[in-house]
């Protein structure tokens, strides 16, 4: 299937391993120009050498951290609009518990909830000159049930699916779509799952004891999804959330 995203313009915040690594290869492959940023210069180099070879397209990745404040991180989305020429997709990937903030507050308000309003408040007027404007947040499965105790992360990815939900009814007459995406438990070196494992066996166990799959997910069974959804090969789907948890989540959703 092609996914219409030859020469489209994507723009992530993070992005340089992980779930939003796996999405940039995607998007790169399929023929997008991509920007994102890291903390981390050696992080940087390194995803921008995978991304590059994984397609044709312009590759813009800069050391950036948003703890620099809301007015930085403004200009830093304004500026990798301008680097890319526009701005057709918007990936909001950046979360507290990429710096292992999940009961941090302050610090999930600020990435999680503002780094995607204040991206999109930048970011609007290109992706409503885009004739495929599409907005993905990654929000996740904690958000839906109970998981593992009451903390801001939680707390937060809910809100953020809400907030999404109502971008989309206030964004469609713009043409711009906006959907989330709610991984469950994934794997991977340096990741959340491989610290817990190490740290907190039982807790690893135990949710690994849970998977009807019987494995944990995998960063690429995400990413397909992620430039899926933002892709035009979907432009009648907006104000969704999609669960991939491998079936780790139990509730009825109609």
């Amino acid at each position: 299937m092609d996914l219409g995203l030859a020469g489209k313009k994507v723009i992530m915040n993070g992005g340089a391993h992980g779930l939003g690594l796996a999405s940039l290869r995607h998007f790169a492959a399929e023929g997008a120009d991509v920007a994102f940023f890291s903390r981390k210069d050696d992080k940087i180099e390194a995803a921008k050498k995978e991304i590059d070879a994984a397609g044709p397209g312009k590759v813009h990745g800069e050391v950036f951290d948003m703890a620099d404040g809301a007015d930085a991180y403004k200009k830093w989305i304004g500026d990798a609009a301008d680097a890319l020429g526009g701005c057709d997709i918007f990936v909001h990937m950046a979360s507290s518990s990429g710096t292992g903030g999940t009961g941090d507050w302050q610090q999930g308000l600020d990435m999680d909830i503002m780094g995607a309003v204040n991206a999109i408040e930048v970011l609007t007027p290109h992706l409503e000159a885009s004739d495929s404007g599409s907005i993905v947040l990654m929000s996740s499965t904690a958000a839906l049930e109970t998981f593992v105790a009451p903390q801001a992360f939680n707390a937060l990815k809910a809100a953020l699916i809400t907030h999404g939900s109502q971008l989309s009814q206030a964004l469609a007459p713009q043409g711009i779509r906006v959907n989330c995406v709610s991984p469950g438990a994934i794997y991977y070196p340096g990741g959340n799952w491989e610290v817990i494992k190490d740290a907190v066996p039982p807790l690893y166990e135990g949710t690994l004891a849970k998977m009807p799959m019987g494995r944990f997910g995998e960063p690429e069974e995400v990413a397909k999804a992620v430039v899926f959804v933002a892709s035009p090969a979907c432009p009648y789907m907006t104000g969704a959330n999609v669960v991939i948890d491998g079936g780790f989540t139990q509730r009825v959703q109609f």
